[in-house]
């Protein structure tokens, strides 16, 4: 019985932690208490040295001294201060209006909303239960199908989990060893072709069955003209204005630029885009302070609601880009930022500001201990020769890099229906990393898949996430709309389950895009400079190196 222990440590205390952790015990302590007892187990085997833990301390406190964990206290204030000062209803309420006069406007708003908040708040939950208290009911209202509403409003809450700056992102760069600012540029381009396939999927629905997502009918339109037109016109006029002049800006910004250096295209769209945002809202409170009445009310209301986060978003991301400010300088503008808009709407009161440093204290302090827990298990584990015995165990699979990831992507899919992201990142990907680069797999590229894959963890059923935030603040029973004054049936788990199926079949389908063409992720990635070592040659300057005439006399050496 001991030979047999001695010889399989590593697979029996790797199913010990699987264990405790399907059994419900906290994650922090299982791991952290797996790795102390097998360290023990190995100690009296005489299979670890008794001075093994004397290093763990020192494991410990440069886990305190990361200052890349740093940006995810800063990036959850952010959010939590947006989600908190009403930003999720303001967007909901102007995009409905914007988008709802055409059928399958109300989806649509909610998919381009969820990427906005994604892009702000970052958190999964906020974004999901802002849209199922505001959108469900209006969607309801007006006859919408109850699984594509739903599935609508958590999918698109789940974008917290791919578009920067996600905590997932965050977590993924320092668990592989990798800068942050290269795992946004990789998530960047999957991200937006995510949120169009949920756009495109939503438009082929009003085509082909419109009685699924309505139109809203013009009475539910608020920002109407005082001649009760729409002024939608209005609004694509100065839309289309303002995009020609960003365009027209970004073409000449490389001649207004002071550096030696032509600037690269990303710096270009950073400061093109920071410029035309803030056009907008220069000339939107111009024609609002001096009473002009050349824009309409929907334009107004567009311009002031949805142009500071987006001009947010360009500050911190497209410093993280450019390289000026690290991924923890960023989150730090990031949350000054979202006060600076709450205190400027008068929406931030101490009682919110005390609610959202709690809920980031709590979250930091949880994700700390999972990771502290996942130092000491892998220590251990480390210690055992753990990590060649994952390596020889995908050693076994068949099809090289694509058959190593179709299996990691089956298991972590799986494993997301269990697992929280940060306990799958701090166990899984410390192991499966390793055998990833010896494979010749690009980390960045690994990195995104992992966080599109644990995305769509969060929609499968019957143990997703984003279904469990949904269903706590969707109505059980039926109810009388306010508006209308009829009773609305209330909506059943099954559909909820229903309406995701269709999202999760279009999240599949981007890992295996992802998959088959890698260049989606690396093609945004700055070039890597190879080096030939053999080329290099070290020539000394003649003259004595500086030390004759001209290095030493004139010096006065």
């Amino acid at each position: 019985m001991i030979e047999f222990i001695s010889a399989n440590l590593a697979p029996i205390m790797f199913g010990a932690v699987v264990f405790f952790l399907i059994s419900g015990f906290p994650v922090a302590f299982a791991l952290a208490a797996c790795g102390l007892l097998f360290g023990f187990i190995g100690m009296e085997l005489g299979l670890l040295p008794g001075t093994l833990f004397q290093a763990l301390p020192l494991r410990v406190f440069g886990i305190m001294q990361n200052d890349i964990l740093l940006a995810i206290p800063f990036f959850t204030l952010m959010g939590l201060v947006l989600e908190r000062s009403g930003m999720a209803e303001d967007l909901l309420d102007t995009a409905g209006q914007v988008f709802g006069p055409v059928r399958g406007g109300l989806a649509l708003a909610v998919i381009f909303v969820g990427a906005l908040l994604a892009a702000t708040t970052g958190v999964v939950s906020a974004s999901v239960i802002s849209m199922g208290l505001i959108s469900l009911p209006i969607m309801l209202r007006y006859g919408y199908s109850r699984p594509i509403a739903c599935g609508a409003i958590t999918a698109s809450g789940t974008l917290a989990q791919a578009i920067p700056p996600s905590l997932v992102l965050i977590v993924m760069a320092d668990q592989l060893g990798r800068s942050v600012g290269d795992m946004y540029k990789g998530a960047f381009l999957p991200a937006f072709i995510l949120v169009s396939m949920y756009a495109l999927f939503i438009i082929g629905v009003a085509i082909f069955r419109p009685k699924l997502v309505p139109a809203l009918p013009p009475e539910a339109l608020k920002f109407r003209q005082p001649d009760g037109s729409s002024g939608l016109r209005s609004l694509v006029v100065f839309g289309v204005l303002i995009a020609l002049a960003t365009i027209g800006f970004a073409g000449i910004y490389p001649q207004l630029s002071a550096s030696a250096v032509p600037p690269g295209r990303e710096e270009v769209a950073v400061v093109a885009l920071t410029f035309g945002t803030a056009l907008a809202l220069v000339l939107a409170g111009i024609n609002k302070l001096l009473g002009l009445g050349l824009l309409s009310r929907i334009s107004e209301r567009v311009t002031f609601v949805l142009v500071p986060p987006l001009a947010l978003i360009f500050l911190v991301l497209g410093t993280i880009f450019l390289g000026i400010a690290t991924p923890t300088e960023g989150g730090a503008m990031g949350a000054l930022g979202a006060l600076l808009m709450a205190l400027a709407r008068r929406r931030l009161s101490f009682g919110k500001l005390v609610e959202a440093l709690e809920a980031t204290t709590k979250l930091s302090v949880f994700v700390m201990f999972i990771l502290i827990g996942a130092t000491v298990f892998s220590f251990t584990f480390t210690a055992v020769d753990g990590k060649q015995w994952v390596e020889h165990l995908f050693d076994q699979l068949p099809g090289g890099q694509i058959g190593f990831l179709l299996f990691v992507n089956a298991m972590i899919f799986f494993l997301g229906f269990f697992l929280d992201f940060f306990e799958i990142a701090f166990i899984l990907i410390p192991l499966l990393a390793p055998v990833a680069d010896k494979l010749g797999i690009d980390l960045i590229w690994f990195g995104v898949l992992i966080a599109m894959n644990l995305q769509t963890s969060f929609l499968t059923p019957p143990f997703g996430f984003a279904l469990f935030y949904l269903r706590s603040v969707a109505p059980v029973s039926s109810f009388v709309d306010r508006v209308t004054g009829q009773r609305v049936p209330g909506v059943r788990t099954q559909e909820i389950y229903a309406g995701s199926v269709a999202f999760v079949i279009i999240q599949i389908i981007m890992i295996a895009l992802l998959i088959a063409f890698p260049q989606l992720v690396t093609g945004n990635l700055d070039a890597k400079v190879e080096v030939d070592l053999d080329t290099i040659r070290i020539e000394a300057p003649s003259g004595g190196g500086g030390w004759g005439e001209e290095g030493g006399e004139k010096d006065g050496w």
